[in-house]
């Protein structure tokens, strides 16, 4: 990995990023193979880490779930879905957390220490007025409260990823760097795991009646209250624990004290400076584009298509437990993918995935359409699981050809003088690109949807008041026509034509020589 050296301090233009070649025992420690032997104790604190910060992804991810069932517009859904946002944003105040430390207490410490006491304050301030919050029994959720307090939560989280991230890199031996990513992708999967799937499943009265009770109750083992309450009481408790036994500048480990030393990082003005000079370059502006626009294919697909098997009678408890089995599945698939991304050309990948992603889009709306004439008196076939489940296995082969595939040619062009901020500024591009067609699209669903009231033809359901008239006259806001098919259509003939516009863009840019997205220039020694 090149060392970033600065201009000696007497120059009076900008403090210029030149690049060296890497030194001799740089090249060396790249080519030992990894030994965990001193490191096992600091692989299992990252571990431990991110399966705190999987938690609240997961968790945010459980709450439309629970808006579904406590009556939420799909507006509403539009409005929570901001939430998810700071994951996208994060670069903007990365540069912060990189640059302003104590220190004495610790480079990431210094963040991750505040940043998960205030996760754990969060948690517990939720607990104790959640379920005033999102409404029910007559009552509506307080959506713009609930958006904004799991916005603050997620940004937390993600603060704390990029202090996690940071720390990664120091905390274990440069042979051993590589488990970083490891610890990352399982930690994370375990605690999105544990903050959604395991969630709904035990916050399901019908799934603890089912499978694990005898005596039958009105609820189910835990709520959501008790369940931020244990896992707001775990952040401060293992925040302490790290913040009094875990040290970040060890004087004593050889390996720390030397990585901290050699960590060149950028300060806050040449890091903004950095992102500018990217937005700046032509290929970038080209890329972002491309990010940006492209999952607007999958839009429909993405975000709305589980919330209408919700209204169409699939319990919300058996749709999470839908994703146990395929968490092999998700695995195994980056390295079944990486064989084939590893090239030159990891973009060929990524253009054959989309129209098969497309197709699985397809099948997704036409489950949506036939799911109510499958599900009769709340009673849901076992096939009809499998069949879920096949077609949702066989979408994510694609997904993942193309986010393994991207992850690729950021690695292959990011200049390594800033690989963190260069791979960074485009995930969040990629991220981005995901969110904003999500949230629009479930914005237009109810705008699209023709209601009408069962007994009163000239009420067309639309607000709280001819909705509240209907039922008083005892009829039924009944859908004649859902935005949701109009919406999955438009995005199929959109993902077509983007493809056929955007392809020999993709081409052009995967050709482009490595030396077109340098952003700081090079001189030898």
């Amino acid at each position: 990995m090149s060392a970033i050296r600065r201009k000696p301090a007497g120059s009076n233009a900008d403090q210029e990023l030149l690049i060296d070649e890497p030194a001799k025992s740089e090249k060396e420690a790249e080519h030992q193979k990894p030994d965990i032997r001193g490191d096992r104790r600091n692989i299992a604190i990252l571990l431990f880490l991110y399966v705190l910060q999987g938690i609240p992804i997961g968790l945010i991810a459980a709450i439309p779930m629970l808006l579904q069932n406590r009556g939420a517009s799909y507006k509403q859904q539009a409005e929570f879905s901001f939430a998810y946002w700071p994951f996208s944003l994060k670069l903007l105040w990365a540069p912060i957390v990189d640059s302003l430390y104590i220190r004495r207490f610790g480079r990431r410490k210094s963040w991750l220490v505040p940043v998960q006491y205030l996760l754990g304050a969060f948690m517990l301030l939720l607990s104790i007025h959640v379920d005033q919050w999102l409404g029910g029994n007559g009552v509506d959720p307080n959506v713009p409260l609930l958006t904004l307090l799991f916005f603050l939560l997620n940004f937390l989280a993600a603060t704390q990823d990029i202090a996690v991230d940071g720390w990664a890199l120091t905390m274990l031996k440069r042979c051993n760097v590589g488990y970083a990513s490891t610890c990352n992708s399982v930690g994370q999967t375990a605690g999105y795991f544990l903050g959604y799937v395991v969630f709904i499943a035990l916050e399901s009265k019908d799934f603890c009646n089912t499978y694990l009770r005898d005596v039958p109750l009105e609820e189910g083992m835990i709520t959501l209250p008790r369940f931020l309450w244990f896992w707001g009481i775990t952040f401060v408790v293992a925040t302490t624990l790290v913040a009094i036994f875990k040290k970040e500048n060890d004087i004593e480990d050889a390996h720390m004290d030397a990585r901290y030393t050699e960590e060149h990082e950028l300060n806050i003005h040449q890091s903004y400076k950095i992102l500018w000079d990217m937005v700046r370059m032509r290929p970038v502006q080209i890329l972002a584009v491309i990010l940006l626009t492209v999952k607007v294919t999958f839009a429909a697909s993405d975000a709305v298509t589980s919330l209408k098997l919700i209204d169409a009678g699939v319990p919300k408890d058996k749709l999470a437990l839908l994703a146990i089995p395929l968490i092999p599945l998700q695995l195994i698939l980056p390295l079944a993918v990486g064989r084939y991304t590893n090239g030159p050309r990891p973009m060929d990948v990524y253009l054959k995935a989309i129209p098969y992603r497309i197709i699985m889009a397809t099948v997704a709306t036409g489950l949506a359409y036939i799911t109510p004439y499958i599900i009769r008196e709340g009673a849901v076939p076992v096939y009809y699981y499998v069949l879920l489940i096949t077609s949702y296995a066989i979408y994510q082969v694609f997904l993942y050809s193309m986010f393994v595939a991207a992850m690729a040619f950021f690695a292959k062009i990011s200049d390594p003088a800033v690989g963190g901020t260069y791979m960074t500024f485009l995930n969040t591009l990629c991220n981005l690109g995901g969110n904003w067609p999500n949230t629009v699209v479930l914005w237009l669903v109810d705008v699209l949807t023709w209601k009408q009231c069962s007994n009163n033809g000239e009420n067309t359901c639309q607000g709280k008041e001819e909705q509240q008239s209907c039922e008083a006259s005892a009829g039924k806001c009944e859908i004649t026509f859902d935005g949701y098919y109009l919406e999955s259509g438009i995005c199929v003939l959109y993902g077509i034509v983007w493809l056929l516009l955007v392809r020999k863009w993709i081409v052009y840019l995967q050709d482009l020589p490595v030396k077109s997205w340098l952003v700081v220039k090079q001189k030898s020694r």
